[in-house]
């Protein structure tokens, strides 16, 4: 019996000639990730276990990405006792205020992450780093303290649904809108616990940042993962980041699929996902008006430099309308700096917009940028659950940068 990529990349990091869905197995890390939010519990465990080390001080990373600049007290005491573990193990990875970034954006940049790795996170849109051909999940804070302890972490080999692309995509249309159109398709718990696997020749033409940003909502769809098949373009990306050298994995001819799905990317429209489910989508041009407050463009799914290139295009001799407060926030130091090099702040602040300090802030409605009763965001997120950004009674809607920044001037949901 054949196997998926995934399968093949747990095989190999569990000593084993072969793996099967179901199959239970003990495999080796090669990254540990943990934020401000998650990684305080996991010391807490990881103390428990009266080990005075991490198992390798390279392997793991820290980011406090989600309440930084730190909101109030309890957030700035989670980040002490990060910063303090951090220099009692000589964590090598430890990145906070003036060197940090969303923490899914991060770690591609730096190349700490490379194809055939595996990866644990405590944070669920670990799966981002399938993009590149590892294998990654988020886990909760006492996997993670298990896995600083000892490298290695228990999975259940899951399942897999193959999504063969092709076609490429046209007009404003991007990544985002493909994985919105998967997960209306196919469900919040379409993928449960399975590996999403992307190939056919419709992924050469996805950017790497268009693939960052599907395989980051895997979970959305339920998917234990989300990875795509190893390119030119993948070895690029890897190669400039510094990465160390990959371990490319294809799947069998034979490997075994729960469903398979072919997707004409030549037809996928911009598309937003209603309150409060991502798979509520709905493609923009059958939108009747729905008036808004706020538009968030960044975060771990579209902060990225593409992503903001796209909404200055949108934005560009605009004005924001009248009443909408429009977020920009770049997800690291370095795409902050080049959007600043490439004139995109001038563009943002003339059209009326406010640019921040990478962070996951408004996305789970921690700061910069909570909601109000009733009101209504179109945001470049991942979720929008029942009072994600804030309010209860108020309403997120997910869109691409490009609708995103298109929404902010109409102050209503449009196309591009």
């Amino acid at each position: 019996m054949g196997m998926t990529m995934t399968q093949k990349i747990l095989a190999g990091h569990a000593g084993l000639p072969s793996v099967k869905a179901g199959d239970l197995i003990l495999a080796d890390l090669d990254m540990v990730l943990g934020n401000d939010v998650t990684t305080p519990v996991a010391i807490r465990e990881f103390n428990k276990l009266g080990i005075d080390q991490v198992f390798d001080r390279t392997k793991v990373a820290m980011v406090m990405d989600h309440f930084t600049p730190n909101k109030d007290i309890k957030a700035a005491t989670q980040c002490k006792m990060c910063r303090e573990f951090a220099e009692e193990k000589e964590v090598l990875h430890y990145y906070d205020v003036g060197a940090m970034g969303i923490e899914h954006a991060l770690l591609p940049e730096k190349g700490m992450v490379t194809a055939g790795d595996i990866v644990i996170g405590a944070d669920s849109h670990t799966c981002t780093y399938g993009a590149l051909g590892a294998f990654s999940t988020g886990v909760g804070s006492t996997d993670m303290a298990c896995g600083m302890a000892t490298g290695k972490a228990w999975f259940k080999v899951p399942s897999a649904i193959k999504f063969n692309l092709v076609g490429s995509l046209k007009g404003w249309a991007s990544g985002k809108d493909v994985i919105l159109t998967i997960i209306g398709m196919i469900g919040v718990d379409g993928a449960l616990y399975k590996s999403m696997e992307f190939v056919g020749e419709g992924v050469h033409s996805l950017s790497v940042e268009d693939r960052l940003c599907m395989a980051n909502m895997a979970i959305e769809a339920g998917g234990k993962n989300g990875i795509f098949e190893v390119d030119d373009k993948t070895l690029a990306f890897l190669e400039k980041a510094g990465a160390k050298a990959p371990t490319v994995y294809a799947p069998d001819a034979d490997a075994v699929y729960d469903a398979e799905y072919t997707i004409d990317l030549s037809q996928i429209v911009p598309t937003v996902a209603f309150p409060h489910l991502p798979e509520n989508t709905h493609p923009v041009s059958e939108i009747d008006e729905i008036k808004i407050d706020q538009v968030v463009i960044g975060s771990c799914t579209n902060g990225r430099l593409e992503d903001l290139i796209a909404a200055a295009k949108v934005m560009e001799g605009k004005k924001v309308a009248k009443g909408v407060r429009c977020i920009v926030i770049p997800a690291t130091q370095k795409i902050w700096e080049e959007a600043m090099n490439l004139g995109l702040f001038t563009i943002f602040m003339h059209a009326g917009a406010v640019i921040s300090t990478p962070t996951c802030g408004p996305c789970l409605g921690g700061h910069m940028g909570i909601l109000a009763e009733g009101e209504r965001a179109v945001a470049t997120t991942n979720r929008n659950f029942v009072g994600r950004m804030g309010h209860p009674k108020s309403e997120v809607y997910l869109a691409s940068p490009a609708v995103a920044a298109a929404s902010a001037i109409a102050g209503k949901i449009v196309e591009p």
